[in-house]
């Protein structure tokens, strides 16, 4: 590993590291207005929820590094603490990323960047028509991290009332991360898209009690074929299937094919049966995946 003292390579330096590896990051747009109702809009990716009772969102816009001044969206917060976090999706994101641009004090980022102000209904300033999600909040407590270029500016909000664009709720009514399409920040200049392949589904641990990675038998453990991943997968089941499942589990139509194929060697069945089962884990077929690793012929 690469060690990497943040005191000795300075600060820019350190931070593009930084936000190189913590990612990806959520955006956290936020539109604010100061005492004389100017309108500002910024985006940050220092930004997430921290908490559903009181809805928390903590987002951070940190004093600018080359000359440590600060932004204008905490001027604002300072003179009125209120704010709204819109989320950001795939459509806008060129827009969202021309409001970052740092224009004079009093310059309306809505008109600059395009977008439409709506009107909230409990807090002072508006929010962005075009944002999948929105959410009016009341500024709590700003917690200074530092004096120095680069210090974080933790905006600590209370979400006071949120607004949902129909379109990206499911038949359940609940939020479709592939309607949502959102995007993220990365290093640099990059972002990444939340839709796709980069979409997937891991089945949380906390609904069962898994027998966990150290109760898999060794042969299957250290597996030269499965991953970490296929292993975490592995131990979240609760018990192994019973005999009578696996020996049944025999007569699926892959499986068959390995165990009646006379050319390959015996010494090579317990990959070929790891590969096959590391095809079901992929599927999510958890079960199955056991039923193919517990059959007799792995410990050949």
């Amino acid at each position: 590993m690469k060690r990497i003292d943040p005191q000795a390579i300075g600060t820019a330096a350190f931070h593009a590291y930084l936000l190189g590896a913590v990612a990806p990051r959520p955006i956290a747009f936020a539109s604010t207005m100061d005492a004389q109702k100017q309108v500002n809009l910024s985006p940050f990716s220092f930004f997430n929820a921290f908490g559903s009772n009181p809805p928390t969102l903590i987002f951070s816009p940190a004093r600018r590094v080359r000359n440590n001044t600060n932004k204008h969206t905490l001027e604002n917060i300072l003179e009125v603490p209120e704010v709204v976090i819109n989320m950001v999706n795939f459509e806008m994101v060129n827009q969202m990323s021309l409001s970052s641009t740092e224009y004079a004090k009093g310059v309306n980022e809505f008109v600059k960047a395009g977008f439409t102000e709506v009107p909230s209904e409990k807090v002072r300033p508006p929010r962005v028509g075009e944002s999948p999600a929105a959410f009016e909040c009341k500024v709590k407590q700003i917690i200074e991290t530092g004096q120095e270029g680069g210090a974080g500016n933790l905006i600590i909000c209370e979400v006071v009332l949120a607004h949902i664009k129909p379109d990206i709720l499911d038949e359940h009514g609940q939020i479709d991360p592939f309607k949502l399409d959102a995007v993220a920040r990365m290093g640099g200049n990059w972002y990444c898209r939340a839709q796709g392949a980069a979409l997937f589904e891991v089945e949380k641990p906390n609904t069962r009690l898994g027998i966990g990675i150290d109760k898999i038998p060794d042969e299957i453990r250290y597996s030269p074929v499965l991953t970490g991943n296929d292993l975490g997968q592995l131990g979240n089941i609760e018990q192994l299937p019973p005999e009578e499942e696996i020996i049944a589990f025999r007569e699926q139509a892959d499986l068959y094919e390995i165990l009646h194929d006379h050319h390959l060697p015996a010494a090579e069945r317990p990959q070929a049966l790891h590969l096959l089962a590391q095809k079901y884990l992929r599927a999510q077929q958890t079960e199955a995946a056991w039923k193919i690793l517990l059959q007799p012929e792995m410990k050949a």
